[in-house]
């Protein structure tokens, strides 16, 4: 087994990876090294092909490939070695990294810091338990979208879609833009999961009929897909099946979730948060174990790429103070996710410098406030959806007059209307 050093060592090649190395190198980090585990960088931008991408970071729009490749660019200019086909099998508290490549074999990597950047998984029709016979033509939306992007085949004729996610609402465009009849667009919720202009862009733009407050019931057909049955769920969100009704479909589409991918963090022995299934932070993007940063979807899952990119390029600053000055920033204030919030990250700060947090509604509010603590700070919201991730920059004056505990909370105001009815 080859033995490595390395100051500093990425795990994940995708856009947090990418812009977590770029900005260590940039912070006076020299030996560090990016681990991807497919066979080229980019993560999974290399699929999205759809446009949207850098109109916050780059305010240009931007493919997916084209987003990643600005970042690749930057490790190859500066130097930024990696390795590719290199899968990371074990992690210890200790910041040791075991990796397995077909062109070394077997190397144990000891670091002086890492950063996760990892990204996240899709939910299978496992995870959701849907009924049913188990035939071919059931995807999930990523697997859809390698297929048609990357390997150039069409998965159906006619489709079904479960979820709104973000993924899912893209592929309908894409399916249909390919040739394919989307029957319908079914939500569990009795709200979208995805982004108002995806919504817009993706289903009302090509008429794809969305179905709220409703589910999947049985899958049909022996070898493949030839239908679904739906019902509304009733407030208790159960179905009800007596207002069933049969969809014809070919080809069944999964778009239920992601999942960050924390196997590696839970090795390490790093606390995770049971809402966001990503690792907690501090204000520097550092886990509960020393030397051990998380940035990107392993973190919690963005809506959009530029915020990964931002975030991620944090980490990658913070990790090399850490390399070069071992400064860790000293954190005993808890963050609280209090009324129609659903999560805050970061979940503990030190209250020493100005921090970004990143927070989603519990619940799809109108014209809300976002308060943080007793007041320090207000910001007004024209409107709060889960799907759509909510961010506040607090500076270190107003954080100074927290104690122990920091709360946020949604208060959706009362119209007049309400008021005098």
């Amino acid at each position: 087994m080859l033995k490595w050093q390395k100051d500093l060592v990425i795990i994940g090649g995708g856009p947090a990876g990418l812009a977590a190395a770029v900005a260590a190198r940039d912070a006076g980090v020299e030996n560090l090294l990016i681990l991807e585990r497919h066979h080229e960088l980019g993560g999974i931008l290399n699929q999205c092909i759809h446009n949207g991408f850098g109109l916050h970071y780059f305010k240009e729009e931007l493919t997916g490939p084209e987003y990643a490749e600005r970042f690749i660019n930057e490790v190859h200019q500066k130097q930024i070695p990696y390795l590719t086909d290199a899968m990371v099998i074990a992690l210890s508290p200790e910041k040791n990294v075991q990796v397995a490549c077909p062109d070394y074999g077997l190397i144990e990597i000891q670091a002086k810091a890492i950063i996760l950047a990892m990204g996240c998984r899709e939910r299978t029709r496992g995870a959701i338990n849907i009924p049913g016979t188990r035939p071919a033509g059931v995807y999930t939306a990523g697997m859809v979208q390698n297929l048609i992007n990357i390997e150039g085949y069409l998965p159906g004729k006619e489709i079904v879609i479960v979820g709104s996610g973000d993924i899912g609402l893209i592929m309908a465009r894409r399916l249909t833009l390919e040739g394919a009849k989307v029957k319908a667009v079914v939500e569990i919720m009795p709200y979208p999961g995805g982004l108002t202009r995806n919504i817009v862009q993706c289903l009302d733009d090509f008429g794809v009929p969305l179905y709220l407050s409703h589910s999947i019931v049985e899958i049909k057909g022996k070898d493949r897909v030839e239908g679904v049955l739906v019902a509304p769920l009733d407030q208790k969100m159960q179905p009800n099946l007596e207002k069933a009704f049969p969809l014809d479909c070919d080809t069944l589409v999964l778009s239920v979730g992601l999942i960050p991918e924390n196997e590696l963090s839970r090795q390490a022995g790093i606390q995770i948060d049971p809402v966001t299934s990503g690792p907690q932070v501090n204000e520097a993007l550092a886990t509960s174990v020393s030397g051990i940063f998380s940035c990107g979807n392993v973190l919690q899952v963005h809506d959009l790429v530029d915020n990964v990119t931002r975030e991620s390029q944090k980490a990658g600053k913070n990790a090399a103070k850490y390399i070069l000055a071992g400064e860790e920033p000293r954190c005993e204030t808890k963050v609280v996710a209090g009324e129609n919030v659903r999560y805050v990250v970061p979940q503990i700060i030190s209250k020493s410098q100005d921090v970004e947090f990143f927070l989603r509604a519990a619940k799809p509010l109108g014209k809300s406030s976002l308060i943080v603590g007793a007041n320090i700070v207000t910001k007004k919201l024209r409107e709060a959806k889960p799907g759509e991730m909510i961010s506040i920059k607090i500076p270190a004056e107003k954080l100074s007059k927290v104690d122990d505990k920091l709360e946020f909370r949604l208060v959706e105001e009362v119209s007049s209307l309400e008021l005098n009815s």
